[in-house]
């Protein structure tokens, strides 16, 4: 395993590990790897000859100074764990590099990026879009790895790829759960033994509104209200949004019928918590 800090660096070592039919994976994370991020890997190696993991928490995706600090870091801890995967190049490089001086392109995100975590988080999805688009060009790959649990993400993503003719596969791998069901996240760190139950209203929130689809319920309003009693009793009042939407345009929907996900977004102390499910009618 190699890491690497320099894009000149990087891009040799990939030049020289490039052969007809192999294939590369790429798996883009912020660090403070969890068992999500491992089960992209994993992925990866299952499907690629060669996976590069990057390390980068870019600034330009978030709105407040304190939450880029408060971003949890332990590269140390994330290149052994990356190495006992079998990674082969791990790409850590600092702000400077990726953004040096007198950058000045963004990226303008698509419109399914207009609502939920582009409305809370006014500019994330031009940081998320640049960034990804910047890694797709100095860590040129066959097929790169995202999870569902950053849903809309992984759409925009998509999207921006589609639209741009990038000869790159996206793939979407499924959301890790502890447990007790909560969606992991690096941000759960952040949270001490009180704040993580209470966090386990996001879970219940969710499972409620399929179970209340299952039972037949079609009105959104309604399941959404229900949603918002439970987070409600867990002390959860600061909800950023819950959402029922269509799943791949992510337009609000007034009346459930497949393809359909629910969205939430909310905090738990100062910790701001997202996660997702596919509603299932059947």
């Amino acid at each position: 395993m190699s890491v690497v800090n320099e894009i000149q660096e990087l891009r040799e070592k990939l030049d020289a590990k490039r052969a007809p039919g192999k294939l590369v994976g790429l798996v883009p994370t912020m660090g403070a790897l969890h068992e999500g991020h491992l089960s992209l890997v994993r992925t990866a190696k299952q499907e690629c000859d060669y996976v590069v993991a990057t390390i980068f928490v870019n600034p330009k995706q978030f709105d407040a100074s304190e939450d880029l600090e408060r971003y949890p870091r332990d590269q140390v801890a994330d290149c052994n764990t990356l190495q006992a995967l079998g990674v082969d190049l791990i790409f850590i490089p600092s702000a400077d590099e990726v953004f040096p001086a007198g950058f000045s392109t963004m990226i303008e995100p698509p419109s399914i990026a207009k609502r939920l975590e582009g409305e809370c988080r006014p500019g994330h999805f031009r940081g998320v879009a640049t960034v990804v688009l910047k890694l797709f060009q100095i860590a040129p790959c066959d097929v790169a790895f995202f999870g569902r649990k950053d849903y809309q993400q992984a759409l925009v993503i998509q999207r921006m790829a589609c639209d741009l003719n990038l000869p790159i596969e996206i793939r979407f791998c499924p959301t890790v759960r502890d447990p007790d069901g909560l969606a992991l996240s690096s941000r759960n760190y952040l949270l001490n033994a009180e704040q993580r139950a209470q966090a386990q209203g996001l879970v219940q929130s969710l499972d409620c509104a399929q179970q209340l689809v299952s039972q037949g319920e079609r009105d959104s309003v309604k399941i959404k209200e229900e949603m918002q009693r439970i987070l409600a009793a867990r002390g959860i009042s600061k909800i950023d949004y819950i959402s029922i939407a269509h799943a791949e345009t992510l337009e609000e929907v007034n009346h459930v019928r497949e393809p359909v996900v629910v969205l939430i977004a909310a905090y738990v102390g100062q910790t701001r918590l997202i996660d997702n499910q596919q509603l299932i009618l059947s």
